[in-house]
């Protein structure tokens, strides 16, 4: 029988038909299966189990579902298997980079530094979790770019997980003159702090004297507000302050230098003198340009 022969043959027509059977059946199945345990490990554990579980189930499906077409093909396992080893062994060596990836990927899913959907930062870069695959973590920043980190680099390097609580403390620097009233500016911060819409009253506010600075002295308003929240209260209470010291007339002071003639408080007096006779002259004169003859 030649080939045309045997395609047209009953007994490979049968074939193709179990075989299109079989693709029909198991993988929408198996795509059910998939979303199934997804969402029940979501549901029950967290997003990122609920990735890990969907993919597991995916690829094994998927292993079965080629072996047994396999098997439909006559096609015997035992020299692939060989060769796979061998090939294995190849990229092995060839692939260290991927296999440190992998295993770096193993410790993260063990570790659970960060989940699915917690806000990170990594390297300067600060984004969304998207995924944690195998190889890399997919994240998504505020300004709506995808970044792919590699899991060996997670691992070397100093993740700060944003959302890991559910509280987060704000740290404002607040400089006033050194003619102010401490007492009177703690009691307004405090006042701004308690009137605030994103301040949480417990923790309570508190005010932190920092340091006597060139031209101020500084001080440290932290306040404690819900995850969600760390951004509006970052953005209101600074410029609730603000309006608060314009209101109160406490003054923010800007970066200036004293100059003082021996005295302690007293500073060196400054006076303009008006030129005299020959410099009034001289100060009238205009200048010579670069281009004037005899320069």
């Amino acid at each position: 029988m030649d080939t045309f022969d045997y395609l047209i043959s009953p007994d490979f027509l049968a074939l193709l038909a179990r075989l299109a059977l079989l693709l029909a059946v198991s993988l929408p199945a198996l795509a059910l299966i998939r979303r199934s345990a997804r969402a029940f490990c979501s549901r029950k554990y967290s997003p990122h189990y609920g990735m890990l579980a969907g993919k597991v189930v995916w690829y094994t499906g998927l292993t079965l579902i080629a072996i047994t077409v396999m098997s439909q093909l006559g096609i015997s396992l035992a020299p692939m298997l060989g060769a796979a080893g061998i090939v294995g062994i190849a990229l092995g060596f060839a692939s260290q980079t991927s296999v440190s990836n992998i295993i770096s990927g193993m410790f993260l899913i063990a570790e659970q530094p960060f989940k699915v959907d917690d806000i990170i930062t990594v390297n300067n870069q600060t984004g969304i979790v998207l995924s944690i695959d195998v190889l890399s973590v997919k994240l998504r920043t505020f300004d709506n770019q995808f970044v792919r980190i590699p899991n060996e680099t997670i691992i070397k390097t100093e993740v700060i997980n944003l959302t890991r609580f559910p509280i987060r403390r704000f740290s404002a620097k607040v400089s006033v003159a050194y003619k102010e009233d401490i007492g009177r500016v703690r009691d307004v911060l405090m006042d701004v702090a308690e009137k605030n819409d994103f301040a949480l009253s417990e923790p309570e506010p508190h005010i932190l004297f920092d340091t006597f600075g060139a031209s101020s002295i500084d001080l440290f308003l932290r306040v404690w507000a819900p995850s969600e929240d760390y951004l509006l209260l970052r953005n209101s209470i600074q410029e609730e302050v603000k309006a608060r010291f314009d209101e109160e007339g406490i003054e923010i002071p800007f970066p200036h230098v004293s100059l003082y003639s021996g005295a302690a408080t007293r500073a060196l007096p400054i006076q303009l003198v008006q030129p005299q006779g020959n410099d009034a002259e001289e100060a009238g004169r205009p200048r010579p340009t670069p281009s004037d003859p005899g320069d």
